[in-house]
């Protein structure tokens, strides 16, 4: 039982125990009071001092002092008559011992009281002691109990019997017949008084749920716990709660969220903090630790463990290879939670309707559908999945097996990559995929016709972490990843080498245009070739083969805290590929000039558009949007047969009286009426 008292500053804690007797005393708080701060801290500073350990009471009792200028020590052990009482004062290196001048209070037990410090009058306080202790020992199996104070109004019934006898006082006195009705008087108001009460209540919870049996534990006693150590409002999603047995054993129970954490909507990698609690002995040593990796940040739950060393300070500890093996298999423990969660629906859907006759029940034509409760978790938290594929290279292939897609072919609904190896063709021995930030973009890409025609699925990467992930990928079950915007991309069909005679062809034919493209864009592209998948549009700019795609590209630079981005290292290598069977790639294959011969004017405003043109296909931006409007302006002053773009005199007012009134659209009116109507309202509008 913990009570305070704010006026004298004090703190009291006590408890049933079995006490101590005089020996004890001088045995177990003597040798910490008697160091002194002084000697005790320059004991630790030499490495003599064998009291920086967790749970050992010496240590703990020490810390008192870092509140407090006095503490007392009253105990009584049952087979020691006397109820002694120890107290020393900070920085003395003295204590003493006496018998208790209140007899045998305590019956049984210890009672240490806090002289509080001027500056830890914050722990004399109902709301703070609460605090600490739900915090630091909420799942002690003994109970804890604060007695709380509280000021409350009463009725002062002193006051009222004073008030009656003068009543019955007057009564007597007043011999006048006059019994008017005395019902409109005012009554006379009670009386109050301030009262200090006190009570005990409990501060702790209930016993600890991981150490009861599983099968005696509800699900709804489950989803009250993981609302108590979480705070949340919302339900878990699913949970795991498993005894580890091996070099050391340990219990721990683990949750899935609901709802995403603000920190993880906000994005900020560097508040993924540890929501994992580590508990010896059902006593909480941190909730900092990090148990998990920082991609699993969301997961909550509780680790307990017996074995875990208590000769070492928390530093240590957390510094352990103890605790990393603790780390490492609720890791294990939450991706295999994780892995099932995923798999729970399909295997009830497997599992058909049986009616009495033992004949399968279909579904009822127009039947809701049933969502995926999986699909729904990971449309919230599978970037933290996409994380862990990139940081936890041990753990690599079991996250991979948990990522969802949408696909060319999925209709908008989610794929795992198992499934889309399973339907790729008989030839196909990559797994093609192009990054974007929408469907409706990807989709419109003219890099997907090609894919079209050839029905080859495509994986759409939508997320911005997609293709950071893919680089630490590469494969999956054997077959590459590869994307759809770079100019090295293969189908490998059935028809490669029909492909190639006509390729050589098409490069014979337009070998001139290519290499007069190449030398009239220079830097601006890294080369210029004959495309073999284009279909509609008459170029595209892709990405090289160790070039940035477009969405990447867009992705470095908005990254905020970018230093001096070199622009040509952000840009990669960019490939014009030229479309031989377009009408615009043909006729301009026969007006490009001799080797020799100027450019005109319109035939340069014809190829930096069709780059500009082939740039936004790609999904890039244009280069130059100033010389871009320019162009535009020269073709719009060609296409309407403009003479000059010299701006033309400016307009002759009329007179004043002449002046038209300015047309309102619909049957609005002017400030005038709008004024003139005000006054109809007077005073009061």
């Amino acid at each position: 039982r913990i009570s305070y008292d704010d006026e004298a500053r004090t703190l009291t804690v006590c408890d049933s125990g079995i006490g101590m007797t005089k020996a004890e005393l001088i045995a177990n708080l003597g040798t910490v009071a008697q160091s002194g701060t002084t000697k005790f801290m320059d004991a630790l500073a030499e490495g003599a001092a064998d009291v920086n350990q967790i749970g050992m009471f010496g240590v703990g009792f020490y810390s008192s002092y870092l509140v407090a200028d006095k503490v007392t020590v009253a105990t009584k052990h049952p087979n020691d008559p006397i109820q002694h009482i120890w107290s020393s004062k900070n920085g003395e290196s003295s204590f003493t011992i006496g018998e208790d001048s209140r007899g045998n209070s305590l019956g049984r037990g210890t009672e240490i009281t806090l002289y509080l410090k001027e500056d830890a009058e914050e722990y004399a306080d109902f709301g703070r002691l609460q605090s600490m202790v739900n915090h630091y020992s909420e799942f002690i199996q003994h109970p804890i109990f604060i007695r709380k104070t509280e000021i409350m109004e009463v009725p002062d019934e002193d006051a009222e019997a004073e008030a009656d006898e003068e009543v019955s006082k007057e009564d007597d006195l007043d011999v006048s017949e006059d019994d008017g009705d005395e019902d409109g008087e005012d009554e006379t108001p009670q009386k109050m008084k301030e009262v200090t009460t006190h009570s005990w209540e409990k501060a702790n919870a209930d016993a600890a749920l991981w150490n009861r049996p599983k099968e005696e534990i509800s699900d709804d006693d489950y989803q009250e716990f993981y609302k108590l150590i979480s705070k949340d409002y919302a339900n878990a999603t699913s949970w795991s709660h498993f005894d580890a047995e091996g070099n050391i054993n340990f219990k721990s129970l683990v949750y899935l969220p609901t709802e995403l954490p603000a920190n993880l909507k906000s994005g900020d990698y560097n508040t993924y903090k540890n929501s994992i609690k580590l508990y010896v002995r059902k006593v909480l040593i941190s909730d900092e630790f990090e148990l998990l990796p920082k991609y699993l940040s969301f997961v909550k739950g509780v680790v307990d463990s017996e074995d875990l060393p208590l000769n070492v300070n928390r530093e240590t500890l957390q510094e352990s290879k103890i605790l990393s093996i603790v780390g490492k298999k609720v890791t294990r423990k939450v991706l295999d939670l994780i892995k099932k969660f995923s798999e729970e629906f399909e295997k009830e859907s497997d599992e058909a309707e049986i009616d009495e006759d033992g004949n399968v029940i279909e579904p009822e034509d127009g039947a809701d559908k049933k969502t995926d409760p999986y699909l729904e978790w990971y449309e919230k938290f599978n970037p933290s999945l996409k994380m862990g594929v990139m940081d936890d290279e041990s753990n690599k292939k079991r996250l991979v097996k948990l990522l969802r897609v949408k696909t060319s072919k999925s209709n908008g609904e989610w794929k795992s990559f198992a499934d889309y190896v399973s339907d790729m063709k008989d030839y196909q021995d990559e797994i093609y995929y192009i990054p974007g930030t929408s469907i409706k973009e990807v989709e419109g890409s003219p890099f997907m016709e090609k894919f079209i025609e050839k029905d080859l699925e495509v994986v759409y990467f939508l997320d911005a972490v997609d293709e950071y992930m893919i680089e630490r990928l590469r494969e999956f079950d054997g077959k590459k990843f590869s994307i759809i915007t770079s100019e090295s991309v293969k189908f490998g069909d059935a028809d490669e080498d029909l492909q190639k005679r006509v390729n050589a062809a098409y490069n014979e034919k337009f070998m001139p245009l290519t290499k007069f493209l190449n030398k009239f864009y220079g830097k601006a592209v890294s080369r210029a070739l004959v495309s073999k998948r284009l279909g509609k549009v008459p170029a595209v700019v892709s990405s090289g083969q160790f070039g940035n795609s477009a969405n990447m590209e867009r992705i470095i630079r908005a990254q905020v805290f970018a230093h001096g981005q070199d622009d040509n290292q952000v840009k990669g290598m960019r490939t014009l590929e030229v479309n031989p069977r377009h009408p615009f790639i043909e006729k301009l294959l026969g007006e490009i000039p001799e080797d020799d011969a100027e450019v005109s004017q319109e035939m340069k405003d014809f190829l930096w558009s069709l780059l500009d043109t082939a740039l936004l296909n790609g999904g890039y931006t244009i280069y130059d949007a100033k010389a871009f409007s320019n162009r535009m302006t020269r073709m719009l002053k060609s296409q309407f047969d403009v003479d000059s773009l010299d701006l033309l005199p400016e307009i002759e007012p009329k007179e004043e009286e002449d002046v038209p009134p300015v047309p309102m659209d619909g049957d609005g009116i002017n400030l005038d009426d709008f004024a003139g109507n005000l006054d109809d309202f007077g005073d009061d509008f």
